[in-house]
């Protein structure tokens, strides 16, 4: 057996859980560590503090004196706990968070003592050198100023000895560099659209807010194994390897007894969330071995996509301690389930109103209809555009496989709800109701059973299903920032709301129908006119896939096909009009995501050619000239006989030279389009390349290196197999 995997194994047999003792009940640690309200009440001026407030609750300018008091309070607060250093912490368009790290302490020119220090420009603004993100061209490289600027709706929080202060990151020509600034345009678009619907309901609602509850599948991988496998190291999922004889087929671990050290692991990171202020709620093993899922109470959308995102660095760090590698990739293993995060969508207006939650009342019900046919409505509009906002290189290998959403986009929003729009679509068109405005709620509306939380079955296929008070979006992968898709999601409703009214206002003034009628006439067309993208059945099916292709529905199985619906006309017309993006800012992302998609397979290639000619044919040969002195040897002692005793050995060597020879043939022939790849100056262009050209040869080469596997001696076989990978506990 090879040394590094040999060692690998062994100290990962003989690893014991991290002892970890819960110091406290969850709810008396929860937001410790955050600048909350309490905090900003006990360290802050009562002027800050309603500076703050007012900047939180409606959107008010903080002026920089007042930022002043604001960062001094900050300062005591972080200094009471031990801090010594601050960030702004912002997400560029890597995928990753990203901070730089200040020291409070500060000297001064005249020779006084130094002091910690935090003032109102150092919170409210911050210029981190730009030069090395992605910016899609937006700007030169050598033109690095950009500028991080404090979000003060996401509150500061302090990990380890830092404080860390959530920002937007934007260039010096103002243009948007990260993922946040989009989504809190969105989520401003979306809530003065909203609004102005419920007023038709509810003159009281001042404002709408988006709540967004992730579900964050991981594998659990033990450090030394993962980080004996180059493959995994480099591009966060294994290239090569066959799957074990047993996988998942037993569904045996799905909701299973959490294994000790995991239980451990999750237990010590939950704690660390609590401190954070993310209210983890859920955790369980997931279908494939080593997979397992956590999930929180549902949050402001802001908030919950930055607490997201911290959780993922939180999850490594904490990782670290108890000598695992957390893997977040897509599809890591083949021949198991791969890991998604699905995003649960919803709309709470502020008068405690769950806009997607149906009720008893018939005018209720009313206003649930409007909101969840809208929603399928800027669905139908924009499914390819849905498509591209989840589209990536790991997630390619995802959907469309047996435990995720295909890459067309649909709804399910159950039998029972399908047959209230089917009923309702079938009402006479016009004016719905006498006189008495009473007979269209009690006799239209009033169609829709009286329950209808959880009314519908799950469906696991669906890509976008609605689970009785909210909207599940299920394509989007495990490593993606919440903020593509949701900020894509926002905008279609934003705009399709926005529709709405119009349409419903032009038929009350021209029409001069009753308002209750108004809404249910261009409900009723809505219905008619979106039908195409709502379907119940089994999404992995072929049968789906010709349907979905007679419907007109996209099907884009490949990230450079679905990205192009990033920069169609439709596309920058809705961002451009909302607000959200202009053209160059969408143009950016676009380039962006297609250079990463590029730069990702490349990586794959490499990282693929060296193993397969650095570990899997030296070891191979290796074993094949034992197999050589082995037949030399029975042909001495055996003589004649030898033709019909040593015919299994020659036949072992054969069929090692020819996997030996597929090896080295496709990968120099991957390498050969690689490199014509790379003469290409269009992103497009390029990404399609390694996507056509370059990507099928991974799969003829793993198919080789697979043989091999199971011919060669496991003694020196040098990668650590996927049954010690996943069944190591």
């Amino acid at each position: 057996m090879s040394t590094l995997r040999f060692q690998a194994l062994r100290e990962a047999s003989t690893r014991k859980p991290v002892i970890f003792e819960e110091s406290d009940r969850k709810s008396n640690l929860f937001g410790a560590n955050v600048f909350n309200d309490k905090s900003m009440k006990q360290y802050l001026t009562s002027d800050a503090y309603k500076g703050v407030q007012g900047a939180v609750q409606h959107g008010t300018k903080i002026d920089r004196k007042l930022a002043d008091y604001i960062a001094l309070g900050m300062k005591e607060w972080a200094l009471s706990k031990g801090v010594t250093h601050y960030t702004h912490w912002f997400q560029p368009l890597t995928g990753i968070t990203a901070e730089k790290h200040d020291a409070f302490f500060e000297t001064s020119m005249d020779g006084s003592d130094p002091v910690e220090k935090l003032g109102g420009a150092q919170l409210v603004q911050q210029e981190p050198d730009a030069s090395s993100f992605p910016n899609g061209g937006i700007r030169n490289t050598f033109e690095a100023r950009g500028y991080t600027a404090w979000d003060p709706t996401s509150p500061a929080f302090i990990f380890g000895t830092t404080l860390c202060i959530p920002t937007v990151f934007i260039s010096y020509t103002g243009e948007a560099l990260d993922f946040k600034t989009p989504l809190l345009r969105a989520l401003t678009v979306i809530d003065e659209a909203a609004t102005e619907v419920c007023k038709y309901f509810d003159k009281n609602v001042k404002k709408v807010t988006v709540t967004l509850g992730w579900e964050q599948e991981y594998f659990l991988i033990d450090s030394a194994l993962a980080n004996s496998r180059p493959d995994l190291m480099m591009t966060g999922r294994t290239l090569l390897g066959h799957t074990s004889a047993k996988g998942q087929q037993l569904d045996d671990h799905y909701f299973g007894s959490i294994p000790t050290r995991a239980l451990v692991y999750m237990r010590d990171l939950e704690q660390e969330c609590m401190l954070l202020g993310i209210p983890v709620k859920t955790r369980h093993n997931e279908v494939a071995p080593n997979q397992f899922e956590l999930a929180p109470i549902f949050e402001e959308m802001n908030l919950a996509v930055d607490h997201n995102c911290l959780l993922m660095d939180v999850m490594q760090k904490v990782a670290e301690r108890h000598h695992f590698k957390v893997l977040f990739h897509e599809k890591p293993f083949k021949g198991v389930n791969g890991s998604g995060k699905h995003n649960n969508w919803s709309l709470a207006t502020d008068t405690g109103i769950n806009l997607l939650s149906p009720s008893k009342t018939p005018m209720s019900n009313l206003q649930f209809l409007t909101f969840f046919i809208n929603t399928i409505k800027a669905v139908h509009d924009n499914e390819s555009l849905l498509r591209a906002a989840i589209a990536s290189a790991g997630n390619d290998h995802r959907l469309g496989a047996n435990e995720a959403p295909p890459a067309i986009i649909s709804v399910f929003i159950g039998g029972q709800l399908m047959k209230v729009l089917d009923e309702l679509e079938g009402v006479t068109p016009g004016k719905l109701s006498p006189e008495e405005k009473t007979d269209l709620k009690l006799n239209v509306v009033g169609k829709i059973p009286d329950v209808l939380l959880d009314n519908t079955d799950r469906n696991r296929t669906s890509p976008f299903a609605f689970t009785g008070n909210k909207f599940e979006f299920r394509a989007v992968g495990s490593t993606a920032n919440c903020s593509n898709s949701m900020t894509t999601l926002n905008a279609i409703v934003a705009k399709q709301l926005r529709d709405f009214k119009v349409e419903v206002d032009a038929l009350i003034e021209s029409k001069d129908m009753k308002k209750d009628d108004a809404i249910f006439n261009v409900l009723r067309e809505y219905i008619k006119k979106s039908k195409k993208i709502l379907f119940e059945g089994d999404g992995y099916s072929e049968e789906w896939e010709i349907e979905a292709g007679k419907r007109g529905l996209s099907n884009f199985k490949t990230t450079p096909e679905a990205l192009k619906a990033r920069v169609s006309k439709q596309s920058l017309d809705l961002f451009s009009e909302l607000n959200i993006m202009n053209h160059v800012e969408v143009e950016a992302r676009y380039e962006i995501e297609l250079e990463e998609y590029t730069k990702k397979i490349q990586i794959e290639g490499r990282v693929l050619g060296d193993i397969s000619k650095n570990h899997v044919i030296p070891t191979a040969i290796k074993y094949q000239n034992t197999l050589i002195t082995n037949v030399k040897g029975l042909k001495d002692i055996f003589g004649a006989e030898f033709e019909t005793i040593g015919k299994e050995q020659i036949v072992l060597i054969k069929q090692i030279s020819k996997h030996i020879e597929g090896i080295n043939s496709n990968v120099v022939a991957m390498t050969n389009e690689r490199k014509k790849a790379n003469t290409l100056n269009d992103a497009q262009e390029m990404a399609e390349a390694y996507c056509n050209n370059v990507k099928p040869y991974f799969e003829t080469i793993r198919k080789h290196c697979d043989k091999l596997e199971l011919l060669v001696d496991n003694e020196i076989w040098t990668l650590t197999k996927y049954r010690e990978l996943l069944f190591t506990k």
